[in-house]
């Protein structure tokens, strides 16, 4: 069995930290999931109830438990901050490259290895996910520690009795363990055991992706036998049972038929109707993967195709041959499975990435992250396919796969460049969102990022398209997308976070530190539940034109401060209208019903 790499390791190891960890805590948390997670978590460590989450110090029924636990130890650590929050998604999302490598260089070899992980890393979603306090990164490692265990467990972890240059992946024996010999089979608790705490992190859906992935590669390589006979599907589903169902089981007995009813609209519900203007075109999805895993998706159409194709080729080439041949009867079972192994591992990423793809685009609630428990089996697509093309210059599709990464390099491209024209177009609606819109632009960062991907995307071409030099396209690649990443880490999000988001927490703060008791803070305008994570307290929330509902506040004892746009204080009840002034940032202002406030620097 091949040993990872020193030097494979290393490399994969500085660029994960490196992308997911610098800057980290530098950027205010974005509205609405990263605030409701960020305080959830917080509430979590203030009060002390590990069961109840609370967002708002309400009951927070719409995410399992799982991350808050994560976000409190970190708090626990490393104090409450911006950094905290995000800790626990950068580090699963380095542990789930590195899971990627040892998967892969334990199946197929340290180069399939290396580039499966590297693809996985260096795109932009998966960086952004991995950079935000959402709960998909800790999902994501879990569903596919999940499969990865279900794969080893039903093939064992040998690898293909070949060297690098013995051709495609579709050879007649890949050198998988199978039948009931050999400890490959305890993989499965894995399997199990991901499922389980992904459940715990994201509910039903923890379940749902990777049994979209087994239960079509079982079906379509008929292995349900295999698996019933390796797999533990009793004491597994045992397993799985003892770790996730209890703080189900707490939760129901706490709270009862609401929680039920909560937890149902967010799953169920969630499913079936669109949820805070979530929904979009059936077709998001198409754009989403093609442009989050540029440059890679370029290869994507072909390897997908590929690994289908050939599956049905080999499999047809396996019944021709059963036709002819008779084995021995203590070899049968063996030849048989060893004639429909080639392939198996492209045919179990292009399930998985197809079945979860329908499934979330026949969600009605859309959102860019959700796809991506597909991504490990996107990167092993790509990745095998690359080998493919190094190893064999005469690999179909080939040149079809630089034209289309380069038609996406192109386009990208165009529309970072056009970024500064659009924005100058639709200003004003974009500053019903952001008030500072009108006073700032977005500088160069975009056009120097779209210049970036052209010449980059170029770059690739130029390599890619030659026999000779078609190595070097990977690296070019993988040297565009991460300065395109650095540049957008470095300076683009923290000129938007300074402009856009971090005013009305930085009020938030400010009114924090001089709020009594008694006193109470109202959030008038666009929700931003980011602000309860920053005020450190119950924040009264107010949407847009609905003033009258503070009314009742604004007579009780104690202070009264009020966050808002500058530009809705007109809309203000009569009652607050002569609230004076105490700060004022980028198009927010913090109004209170007294003019003494502390310093927002004072700590």
């Amino acid at each position: 069995m091949p040993r990872p790499h020193t030097p494979h390791l290393a490399i994969l190891l500085a660029l994960a930290i490196l992308l997911l960890f610098l800057g980290l805590g530098s950027l205010g948390l974005t509205d609405r999931d990263e605030g409701r997670n960020a305080e959830a978590g917080r509430e979590m460590f203030e009060t002390g109830d590990w069961i109840s989450p609370t967002f708002n110090y309400e009951p927070r029924y719409a995410k399992p438990v799982f991350l808050y636990w994560l976000m409190s130890l970190s708090y626990r650590l490393f104090g409450v901050s911006e950094f905290a929050a995000r800790l626990p998604s950068a580090l699963f999302g380095v542990a789930l490259i590195l899971l990627q490598y040892l998967f892969l260089t334990r199946v197929r070899g340290p180069l399939l290895g290396l580039f499966g992980g590297l693809m996985l890393l260096l795109n932009i979603e998966m960086v952004a996910i991995g950079r935000m306090a959402l709960t998909d990164s800790v999902l994501i490692f879990f569903t596919t520690l999940a499969l990865f265990g279900f794969w080893l467990g039903l093939h064992g972890s040998t690898v293909r009795q070949s060297s690098p240059q013995a051709g495609p992946a579709l050879s007649p024996v890949e050198g998988l363990t199978t039948g009931a010999e050999g400890r490959g089979r305890h993989f499965f608790w894995l399997f199990y055991l991901g499922m389980a705490l992904a459940t715990l992190t994201k509910g039903p859906v923890g379940v749902v992706v990777p049994l979209l992935a087994a239960v079509p590669y079982l079906t379509v390589t008929r292995r349900w036998g295999q698996f019933w006979q390796r797999g533990f599907p009793l004491s597994g589903a045992l397993l799985f049972l003892l770790l996730a169902l209890p703080w189900y089981a707490a939760m129901l007995a706490i709270h009862g038929s609401d929680y039920t009813a909560s937890a149902q609209a967010h799953t169920v519900g969630r499913f079936l109707n669109s949820m805070e203007g979530h929904g979009f075109t059936i077709f998001f999805y198409f754009p989403v993967l093609f442009f989050g895993f540029f440059p890679w998706s370029g290869f994507l159409p072909v390897a997908l195709y590929s690994a289908l194709r050939g599956w049905r080729e080999a499999r047809e080439a396996s019944s021709d041959v059963s036709l002819r041949l008779t084995p021995h009867p203590s070899r049968a079972s063996g030849s048989c499975d060893a004639s429909r192994s080639g392939g198996e591992l492209e045919l179990f990423a292009a399930l998985w990435l197809v079945a979860v793809f329908l499934f979330f685009t026949a969600s009605a609630t859309r959102l860019p992250h959700y796809i991506g428990p597909l991504y490990p089996a996107a990167a092993i697509l790509a990745a095998s396919y690359w080998t493919r093309c190094l190893t064999d210059p005469a690999t179909p599709g080939i040149r079809a796969s630089f034209h289309t990464l380069m038609g996406l390099g192109y386009l990208l491209g165009a529309t970072l460049t056009a970024l500064p024209s659009l924005y100058a177009t639709f200003v004003e609606q974009i500053a019903r969102e952001f008030p500072a819109a009108a006073q700032v632009d977005p500088g160069l960062s975009p056009i120097l990022a779209g210049v970036v991907v052209i010449l980059g995307t170029a770059i690739v071409g130029y390599f890619g398209l030659s026999e000779d030099r078609r190595p070097g396209a990977f690296w070019a690649g993988g040297a565009m997308i991460s300065l395109v990443l650095l540049l957008a880490i470095q300076i683009a999000v923290p000129r938007f976070s300074k402009y856009f988001i971090a005013p009305p927490q930085e009020l938030a703060y400010a009114a924090g530190l001089n709020l009594e008791p008694n006193d109470r803070l109202i959030a008038y305008g666009p929700s931003r539940p980011s602000l309860v994570f920053y005020a450190k307290r119950k924040v009264i929330m107010v949407g847009r034109g609905e003033g009258e509902a503070m009314r009742p506040y604004l007579t009780q004892p104690g202070r009264t401060f009020i966050l808002l746009p500058s530009r809705l204080r007109p809309q203000l009840p009569a009652e607050a209208a002569g609230f004076p002034l105490i700060l004022e940032r980028y198009g927010y202002a913090l109004l209170a019903s007294e003019p003494m406030v502390k310093s927002a620097n004072s700590k």
